[in-house]
């Protein structure tokens, strides 16, 4: 065992003593102090851009539950004003982009990355690894190209995805040039991200299963592909997890981006999941975020049973999704007090004995 963090080490696919274990929006509504927070800052646009809030929020979680991985607080959106494209957060709405990019003219409002207009997040990066030091990974995280190009294209969130699908067709190369400056533009943040202390940066393609397979190889994939190439170049000891919002289509094509870890959502079966994939790959994932609302013993016997398919190497235990508003505390509680408690030595054994007992 090494120095790195617990997750660092599964995400290598190094042996561990038990799988570490963080949720995706471990930080959020669901927590009343983070409430109580947002009611005295009501923007969350100044809630994830000021330093102060965003390692204030980023910390609560850890605060409460010592979770194996401290991710930061911030948006897939973020970055997007610091290579030229301005956007809102409106509280009906959400995400409010006014000049939709959809022509060739509109390319040129675009421009390379300004890493100075996102010191806020590179500041709060280094105070969190201070704070947190080796007791859990600092996690980073990005859009992936074609998720960010999708809120760029149709002008903030959308059902269909009817206009950039139909951008597909009718303006290929408007759309390849959005893509590559993106992919530029996203390789450089998560470099940046590393070198302000994450020890590790998940890609968000939270929309890359509204595509067909076919179609997230041609525009989704390419371009994950060159910021990996590129990652790993600069930061080759930095892991990088991957994940799809309904990515049972499409993991196998996700292995080829050569990311280190999968995450996989709640619509994949971990068995099946870690059969396809293989062992030389570490996987994420992924408890249903329902499960958290069902009674304790029953959440005691998923993370088991998770954890026992997705077997004991290379495996970082998650939810299959983000937490659910009104989940609650006590049960995220419970999840990582599980977590804690497993040892792979004794596991399997124990979990084989309490089956037999079942079926006695």
């Amino acid at each position: 065992m090494g120095s790195d963090p617990l997750l660092v080490e599964a995400a290598r696919g190094d042996p561990v003593s038990r799988p570490p274990a963080w949720m995706m929006r471990q930080a959020g509504r669901y927590m009343a102090v983070y409430r109580k927070l947002a009611e005295k800052y009501p923007s969350f646009r100044e809630r994830s851009e000021t330093t102060d809030l965003i390692v204030e929020i980023s910390l609560q979680p850890w605060e409460a539950f010592h979770p194996d991985g401290v991710i930061i607080f911030s948006d897939i959106l973020t970055p997007l004003p610091a290579f030229g494209v301005p956007f809102d957060i409106e509280d009906v709405r959400g995400p409010v982009i006014h000049s939709p990019l959809r022509t060739e003219e509109h390319l040129k409002a675009l421009h390379p990355i300004d890493l100075e207009k996102l010191q806020f997040v590179g500041e709060s990066l280094r105070i969190l690894r201070q704070e947190v030091g080796d007791r859990a990974a600092v996690l980073g995280f990005v859009g992936a190209p074609w998720t960010i190009a999708t809120y760029i294209v149709e002008g903030g969130t959308t059902r269909t995805y009817t206009t950039i699908k139909s951008m597909c067709h009718t303006a290929p190369h408007v759309l390849r040039a959005l893509l590559s400056h993106l992919t530029e533009a996203i390789a450089e943040y998560i470099v940046f991200q590393v070198e302000s202390g994450a020890h590790c940066v998940q890609i968000f393609d939270s929309w890359g299963g509204q595509l067909p397979p076919d179609m997230w190889e041609r525009w989704s994939k390419p371009y994950i592909d060159q910021i990996v190439s590129i990652v790993k170049k600069k930061c080759p000891k930095t892991p990088l997890v991957l994940y799809i919002n309904g990515n049972g289509g499409f993991l196998e094509r996700m292995k080829g981006t050569g990311v280190d870890v999968i995450g996989l959502d709640w619509t994949v079966d971990m068995a099946d999941g870690r059969k396809r994939l293989g062992s030389d790959i570490s996987i994420q994932g992924n408890v249903d975020p329902a499960y958290l609302f069902s009674s304790l013993p029953a959440l005691t016997d998923e993370i088991h049973r998770v954890v026992k398919c997705a077997g004991p190497r290379g495996h970082i235990l998650n939810l299959g999704h983000g937490v659910l508003v009104g989940t609650p505390e006590e049960a995220v509680a419970h999840f990582f007090d599980v977590a804690r408690s497993l040892k792979f030595d004794t596991f399997p054994e124990d979990h084989a004995k309490k089956e037999s007992q079942l079926v006695v």
